[in-house]
Formats: C-alpha cells, sequence, structure tokens
C-alpha cells in the first residue's frame, strides 16, 4: 500500500487524503473537484492560515505582504513564477498584513515583504526582503530537505 499524504484544497479548504506518488499527477479535491495545485500562489486569511500551514503534508512558503509596499509589488511576479518551480513539492502562499494585520502581529512580521517556510505548524525559517525567483527557489529549498 502507497504512503498517502494530506493536501489542503485551495478552493474549499477542504483536506484531501492523496498518494504520495501520484502528487505530480494533478490531483482534484475529493469536495470541491477543484485542482489541488494551480502553480500560483494562494490568498490565506485569518480564517485559512493555520488549516494551511498545519494540515499540508507538504511545506507551505508564505509571504507576507502589503499592497503599498514597492518591494512587495516587484517581488510578486518572482512569487508567481518561483511557484511553477516548486509545487506540489510545496505550497506558496500569500497574507496581506494590510487586512490580515493579527496573523502579521502573531508572527512577528517587522518588515514586509517576508517570507516564512511552515511545515507541520512549525515555522523552519524566515527570510526579510524583496527576491528574484532563482533566490527564492533556492532559499525555500535550502530550508526543506523532505
Amino acid at each position: 500500500m502507497s504512503q498517502s499524504i494530506h493536501i489542503v484544497c485551495p478552493h474549499c479548504d477542504a483536506v484531501n487524503r492523496i498518494p504520495a506518488a501520484r502528487i505530480g499527477e494533478g490531483p482534484k479535491c475529493g469536495k470541491c473537484h477543484g485542482a489541488l495545485f494551480s502553480a500560483h500562489p494562494i490568498e490565506l486569511s485569518g480564517g485559512t492560515f493555520e488549516k494551511h500551514v498545519t494540515r499540508n503534508d507538504i511545506p507551505v512558503l508564505v509571504d507576507f505582504w502589503a499592497p503599498w509596499c514597492g518591494p512587495c509589488k516587484m517581488m510578486a511576479p518572482a512569487f508567481e513564477q518561483a511557484a511553477l518551480e516548486l509545487e506540489p513539492r510545496m505550497r506558496l502562499a500569500k497574507v496581506n498584513t494590510e487586512v490580515e494585520q493579527m496573523l502579521g502581529a502573531q508572527f512577528g512580521i517587522r518588515s514586509i515583504p517576508t517570507l516564512a517556510l511552515f511545515h507541520g505548524g512549525r515555522e523552519l525559517g524566515r527570510q526579510p526582503g524583496a527576491m528574484g525567483t532563482a533566490d527564492i527557489v533556492r532559499w525555500a529549498l535550502t530550508h526543506w530537505s523532505g
């Protein structure tokens, strides 16, 4: 019997159990039938953040950003491109700290953009400042060896 992993749906937030060996085969959500991976970062809110960082068996790379932040706007296309390269090994997500001020405060976000990598509810690493696609991918992979 193959090992199964849990993936939280980016559309309806349902937790899906899929065979680990089939993660790269375009799995769909059992509840809403949406694609579990779209190669785009997902938006997380105070209501969805915890479920995604604690229930996904893959790491979640979060970009804490704000719409008024120039470096955040500059990094957005690179983060989008990084999703193409890192999924399905990793889920990429964004948290708008202007809207989700409690999440920014909870994680002590002092400057934006800030990347934070989570797995199993634990923060594995944090990197403030804008980065290009290659640097985002390299940084994420150096902090996750799974």
